[in-house]
């Protein structure tokens, strides 16, 4: 408080013989002289006398280099100079006009290199030298953010598009949460402003030129922040430009308003906003680019130290440039403000004049320069920021999950799924297509399911049957769709999303921008979460008992409730190799041929004329031997098309039983794949005596394969799982074995003949994993159990493209 009860006093001392005094300057070097001294071509011309400085910009170098006290350098000539460049003479290089003086000086643009993304005179490096001596930050601390805001509203207010008399007049914004209390801190704030607004135009206005008074101001705003420096030019600009509007818009309505207004000669300018249209472009234009450049300085003024630091390269390169464009913007404050000043003492001629209009836009286009560069760093910061954000989220998420203990499931739920809005409901109820809260959960067991917007019909069919058929409603389903935030949301993802939520029996996420980017990269990494759908069961306290049961889910349905872990082990421990596990809740006719001990052969493949072989055989060994033999066709995984096409023609020629519904050749293959996924959970890959894993291996590799497959199973009872070809000669061979059938059984005769035309040739076998899972380090081989190779692979499969979500389908890991 003491160093802002001193501030007004400091302001206005003198200032110490370290700080560039610009009268001095001029007293004793002739550098910054008055227009008219300049216009009597006083000063040397460009090129005699002067000396070069390279400014190391790019490195922040907070250390200036140290001037006497008339400016120079100690070591540089006595015609040398550290600052502006000298002013030629009319006619000498390139001329442009400033807008105090109007006198003729060398474009600034038509020298240097580009350093750092901005495009640096050396004429700017030496500024950037002299503009850094006035900067000696006290411990004084100013929330500029209130005031830049009450800024760009006055600008806004009064902004007046060229002939558009009046159009900002009526315009209403509401000042609510405007305030500037958090100024107060600086009592004398409004005389500071008021002191910076009279420094910008009077001196001007009397005849010292516009750097000199840039530099005045810096002075004066010394031991203030960057930031500081700049809202609160900004803020005494916005004084003189808000009372020239001001006067515009009611000086014909209101009494004193005219009065005043025809002292400055007011309603001239209204009356021929025409003649000024290019210079009101060109002011509007500068004040965009200065609060443009001064909002990136704010910014980088509250990045948050917790994760930012002024040693961050990043940080380090965007305050070299901090220096200019100060300058940069507090001159072209000046420059704005006088033109506004004198605009209507002026007249049209002024007006109308192109090569002020030329100036501005020449600032206006080096302030955009600059803005973009700091916006470039701010975004590369933001995003910095952010990434640590989240890993500092995810780690907090992981401590919240697996490491507290909690009374109910409320805590884990609200940092999964967090609205930023605590009063508005989390989550979308289906059944009665309102929003509700996350509470209608506490302390009931919840299942995650965890997908993209590319979760298939039959997947919710079956999820939708489990959740009907569980009479007691002992769990809740909530629906959690992940998206990658890089990826615009479109309209066409909010009418899926839409019709998806309207489609489920359960709850579900509101909205995907609901799931932050620390609880997705958790729900990767901790929950394997690859793209397929994914079901995480939370018990009523919250603790995870299982991080994926959608296996347990397809193979066992409302059996494997509560869906733990230990459930899933026990439930394996009561299943055995037989044909109930492959084709159990699919087809019931299936389970009569099983409850009448009948031969069934299950087959699959795409090869049609392995299809019509091998059927054929198999009616004929079946009458040759009279026996009852079933058969049915299972398809394959993929190839659904060509699939239907086989199945289409299985029916016509009535070779045997298959499956019309695809859904049902769906969930046989998803079951399959689900019990190998559940075994590898479990922790069971590599267990030598798990005979139902070996089987299953077995049969997910036959169905890679583009051959044919089969199964002979008696009743329950599984007898020979097959390669197709062996299979099919096995029946073709019946002469070698019809006697042995005949006396010890079908399924004995057809069995051991079979082995013995497989130990002769051991098929390859290859177990493949879609991208969407994780694939363990390695698998042993389900015939001979030695380790399979392990291979990468790219399949082209555009029938998958629906499922996946693209275009193309993900890379396949497998071993073969």
């Amino acid at each position: 408080m003491a160093n802002n009860k001193t501030l007004a006093s400091n302001l206005s001392a003198p200032q110490s013989s370290s700080v560039i005094q610009p009268s001095r300057i001029a007293d004793q070097r002739g550098m910054y002289l008055a227009s008219d001294e300049r216009k009597l071509g006083l000063l040397p011309p460009m090129g005699t006398g002067r000396g070069k400085l390279a400014l190391p910009y790019e490195e922040a170098s907070s250390f200036p280099l140290p001037y006497d006290q008339v400016g120079r350098m100690p070591s540089a000539p006595r015609g040398a100079e550290q600052g502006l460049t000298l002013l030629p003479s009319r006619g000498t290089e390139l001329g442009m006009r400033f807008p105090s003086d109007h006198h003729d000086a060398m474009s600034l643009e038509s020298r240097g290199t580009e350093r750092g993304g901005i495009f640096l005179t050396s004429d700017d490096h030496a500024l950037a030298r002299q503009v850094q001596q006035l900067h000696n930050p006290d411990a004084r601390n100013v929330n500029v953010r209130p005031l830049f805001r009450l800024v760009q509203d006055i600008i806004d207010r009064a902004t007046l598009e060229g002939d558009s008399q009046g159009s900002h007049s009526g315009k209403e914004a509401s000042m609510e949460g405007k305030s500037i209390n958090s100024l107060q801190e600086v009592p004398e704030l409004p005389l500071i402003v008021e002191r910076v607004s009279c420094e910008m135009t009077c001196k001007v206005l009397s005849g010292v030129d516009a750097h000199n008074t840039t530099l005045a101001v810096l002075s004066m705003l010394q031991h203030f922040s960057w930031e500081a420096k700049v809202v609160l030019t900004l803020a005494a600009f916005a004084l003189t430009y808000g009372d020239f509007w001001l006067l515009i818009q009611i000086y014909s309505t209101n009494a004193l308003g005219k009065a005043m207004a025809l002292i400055k000669r007011l309603p001239m300018v209204v009356e021929s906003t025409g003649g000024f249209k290019q210079q009101f472009e060109a002011t509007n234009n500068l004040i965009k680019a200065m609060l443009e450049t001064t909002r990136c300085i704010v910014e980088f003024g509250e990045l948050p130290t917790l994760y930012i630091t002024a040693e961050d390269p990043e940080v380090k390169a965007a305050l070299t440039h901090f220096p200019i464009a100060v300058y940069w913007i507090v001159r072209s404050a000046v420059a704005a403000a006088t033109h506004i000043t004198t605009m209507s003492s002026r007249g049209l001629e002024f007006g109308t004049a192109t090569s002020q209009s030329w100036e501005l836009s020449n600032w206006a286009h080096k302030l955009k320069n600059i803005s973009d560069h700091l916006r470039d760093t701010l975004s590369k910061l933001h995003q910095l920021i952010g990434e640590k954000r989240d890993v500092d989220a995810y780690n907090m998420i992981q401590k919240i999950i697996y490491h507290t203990i909690h009374v109910d499931n409320m805590k884990v739920l609200n940092i999964l799924i967090h609205a930023n809005d605590e009063n508005v409901p989390s989550l979308y109820d289906g059944p009665t297509k309102r929003r509700v809260h996350l509470d209608v959960l506490r302390r009931k067991n919840v299942l995650l399911l965890i997908s993209g917007l590319d979760i298939t019909q039959e997947e919710l069919i079956i999820l939708e049957q489990s959740y009907t058929e569980s009479k007691a409603h002992a769990y809740d389903i909530v629906w959690i769709p992940i998206m990658d935030h890089s990826v615009p949301w479109t309209d066409a993802m909010q009418i899926k999303l839409e019709t998806l939520q309207g489609s489920m029996p359960w709850y579900s996420v509101h909205h995907p921008t609901m799931m932050s980017n620390a609880v997705i990269k958790f729900i990767k990494d901790d929950w394997h979460f690859r793209g397929r759908p994914i079901l995480v069961v939370l018990d009523p306290l919250g603790k995870v008992v299982c991080p994926n049961a959608i296996h347990m889910m397809w193979i066992w349905q409302n059996n494997a409730f509560p869906f733990t872990s230990i459930k899933e082990e026990s439930l394996w421990g009561q299943e055995s190799w037989r044909l109930e596990l492959l084709v159990n809740g699919i087809d019931p006719k299936i389970l009569d041929w099983i409850q009448a001990g009948k031969y069934i052969f299950v087959y699959g493949g795409d090869d049609l004329e392995w299809i019509r072989k091998f059927t054929r055989e198999a009616h004929a060994v079946a009458r040759a031997l009279q026996v009852s033999m079933e058969m049915v066709y299972v398809g394959r995984s993929h190839n659904k098309e060509l699939v239907r096409k086989v199945s289409e023609s299985i029916m016509i020629e009535q070779l045997s039983h298959c499956w019309q519904d695809p859904s049902m050749v769906w969930y046989f293959w998803t079951r399959i794949e689900s019990m190998i996924f559940s075994k590898i959970q479990l922790g069971r890959v590599h267990d030598h005596g798990d005979v139902i894993l070996q089987e299953i291996q077995r049969l997910h590799s036959h169905d890679k394969s583009h051959g044919g497959w089969a199964i002979l199973a008696k009743g329950s009872t599984i007898i020979v799982h097959g390669q197709g070809k062996i299979a099919l000669i096995t029946l073709q061979e019946l002469e070698l074995w019809k006697e042995k059938a005949s006396k010890e059984g079908f399924e004995v005769g057809y069995g051991d003949h079979y082995h013995d035309l497989h130990r002769k040739e051991f098929p390859c076998h290859r177990i493949e994993f879609p991208a969407t899972i994780k694939v363990p380090n390695s698998m042993l081989c389900p015939d001979c159990r030695r380790h399979m190779q392990n291979f990468n692979s790219f399949i082209c499969c555009h029938e998958d493209a629906g499922i996946i979500g693209s275009e193309f389908a993900p890379a396949l890991h497998y071993e073969a």
